[in-house]
């Protein structure tokens, strides 16, 4: 073993040992591992922070943008009524998530597959009663097992073939792979499904702590083309039970009907008055695809109440620069509020101030007056919508106190299908080979802000930046174990040690040297370094070298130990609130499992 590998494997070993110890947060121990490669001549000083401008980082960053658009429209509602059961349980609706997300990896982009039913896994959660996390990491190991299904799931097919054509054998057909790929698949869709998710830790995302302020009483009104025309209120309450919300009035032809029966049908252009928690409401909102009545009444305003709005601003583009940084917030009406009595048609709320009243909460009983004409109390809290610059105004006018602010996705069906179809545009140019993976999906980025599905201020606040920094980081470092031949040396070392001229002990041993690589350098990498040893290693035994070369695919896909194994790891390492060590108790139970089924495949479906 040369110097170079020798401090390779120590860099490594000191690594691992600080992401277990959990003491300093993990991409401060990347930095670490980063900058001692550098010092030990490891890795160039020049090329030290090459790992932020690689692919695979700004793929990842790309993604959690597009992510967030798809959030914001409420696409993710759409999606998950259209592809999820309604009602169904744990067990089957984790079925149809990870299996949704298998099928869409094997012939998209999978980390493209795992940014589309990211939101929809978070909101899945909660229906559930589980964190995120124990959502999130059944759905990306979902997404990684469907990769290696197809020729074009997962880079490391796609190497995996090329080196087989390098060698004179040609190359594999695009479903080559499924025969072994499918079961794998399907085996631990259903272990994660049945008792899998049970392993995973329950954690809690950071910087998800907030506070609990209530059910809020609302207006939506209904359009005609809604196809809760003609329901009645009980129905459309039963439809909307999941959300935890209920009809609390009927507002028609400006008659408002307290406690309506349940009997009543509901009409084109009906308002009703819900009851919903803050962090519900959209749920209520998008099953029938209404919206609340304060906002649509503010979009369908006239030109005169728009000219009013106008003029409270001091210049053109300010206007223009509000308009782009709309937010959602919480006040609370104090006693000495200069807002007590008086309402917001009374105030001119929008006129004055281009601010909407979407919601009020009152403790005790329930408002009796529309929104727009309700009296305020001290003590109501107020769900407000409006440009960043024109609240922070208001609130420092009025005295009311901001409690935070929400990211209430009120579902709306143009953008929704916009952000979706900038998302599938990306995914679409990618797979298609039209441009590289980031470059398509940096275009959906560009296209998302230019269309505001995702506003600009949010771009930056939607990527993970711990995560950039930890992936980015080893990816050197990652680069150094490959160029010091340290991967190849640890590779023979496991066979000749173990496999002892045994040619299934071999295969055994080349899968599971695989997986183990994957977990701890770029799958893509992994695939490289292993295809020319797989095949040296079926040549000196005189066996069929496809054998190995499918092993080496299905390890390669299999990174299930560590968040830096595979990008969809490192997208939940955030949202799922995990830390390093969270990843194995899962994964290695699921690794063994792929083993124990794709070894007697392997042997059957590609015989020694």
């Amino acid at each position: 073993m040369t110097t170079p590998q020798f401090l390779v494997f120590a860099i490594l070993a000191t690594t691992m040992g600080l992401f277990l110890w959990g003491r300093l947060r993990h991409d401060i121990v990347a930095l670490i591992a980063l900058l001692a490669c550098v010092m030990a001549g490891l890795v160039p000083a020049a090329e030290a922070f090459a790992g932020f401008g690689h692919p695979a980082v700004i793929t990842v960053a790309c993604v959690l943008v597009l992510s967030q658009g798809l959030q914001n429209t409420g696409a993710v509602d759409w999606l998950a009524r259209a592809a999820l059961p309604r009602e169904a349980g744990r067990l089957v609706s984790m079925s149809a998530l990870m299996g949704l997300g298998a099928v869409l990896s094997g012939f998209m982009n999978n980390v493209g597959a795992m940014a589309l039913l990211m939101p929809v896994a978070v909101q899945l959660s909660g229906r559930l009663n589980l964190t995120a996390g124990q959502v999130l990491m059944p759905l990306a190991f979902g997404t990684i097992l469907g990769g290696m299904t197809t020729l074009i799931g997962t880079p490391p097919n796609l190497i995996v073939s090329g080196f087989r054509a390098e060698a004179g054998l040609g190359h594999f057909a695009m479903f080559d792979f499924a025969p072994v790929g499918v079961a794998v698949a399907v085996a631990g869709v259903a272990f994660v499904a049945l008792v899998g998710w049970r392993l995973v830790p329950a954690r809690q995302a950071s910087g998800t702590d907030g506070f609990e302020t209530g059910s809020y009483l609302t207006e939506v009104r209904v359009p005609e083309d809604s196809k809760a025309v003609g329901m009645t209120l009980r129905s459309f309450e039963r439809e909307i039970e999941d959300s935890e919300s209920q009809i609390v009035g009927l507002v028609r032809n400006e008659v408002r009907m307290t406690a309506p029966h349940g009997g009543r049908r509901i009409r084109a252009d009906d308002i009703l008055v819900l009851e919903a928690d803050v962090e519900t409401l959209a749920k209520a909102l998008s099953v029938f695809a209404i919206k609340l009545e304060e906002q649509q009444s503010s979009s369908d305003s006239d030109n005169e109440n728009t000219a009013t709005a106008v003029k409270q601003a001091s210049e053109d583009e300010d206007i223009v620069k509000r308009d782009e940084d709309i937010v959602l917030r919480e006040l609370a009406v104090l006693p000495g509020s200069s807002i007590v009595g008086r309402s917001a048609r009374d105030m001119h709320l929008r006129t004055r101030y281009g601010l909407n009243l979407l919601a009020v909460s009152r403790a005790g009983h329930p408002p009796k007056a529309r929104l727009r004409t309700l009296a305020l109390k001290s003590g109501d809290l107020l769900l407000m919508q409006g440009p960043a610059e024109v609240m922070a105004e208001f609130i420092n006018e009025t005295g009311c106190v901001p409690l935070g602010e929400r990211e209430l996705r009120i579902p709306d069906k143009r953008m929704a299908l916009l952000a979706g179809a900038i998302m599938l545009g990306a995914v679409g140019i990618a797979t298609l080979g039209l441009l590289p993976a980031a470059a398509a999906f940096m275009l959906g980025v560009i296209a998302s802000m230019l269309l505001r599905t995702v506003p600009p201020r949010q771009v930056y606040t939607a990527i993970d930046w711990p995560v950039i920094v930890l992936l980015a980081a080893l990816i050197p470092v990652a680069s150094a174990m490959q160029v010091t031949g340290a991967a190849d040396v640890l590779a023979r070392f496991l066979v000749d040690t173990i496999a002892q001229g045994n040619a299934i002990a071999a295969l055994a041993v080349v899968l599971v040297t695989t997986m183990l690589l994957s977990d701890v350098m770029n799958n893509a990498a992994t695939a490289a370094v292993m295809c020319p040893i797989a095949i040296g290693i079926a040549i000196a035994l005189g066996v069929n070298p496809d054998s190995f070369l499918m092993a080496v695919a299905i390890g390669a896909s299999c990174a299930f130990l560590t968040p830096i194994g595979h990008q969809n790891n490192t997208l939940i390492l955030g949202p799922g609130g995990f830390g390093f060590s969270d990843y194995w108790k899962l994964g290695l139970p699921l690794e063994m499992l792929v083993v124990a089924v794709s070894m007697p495949l392997l042997l059957i479906v590609w015989p020694l």
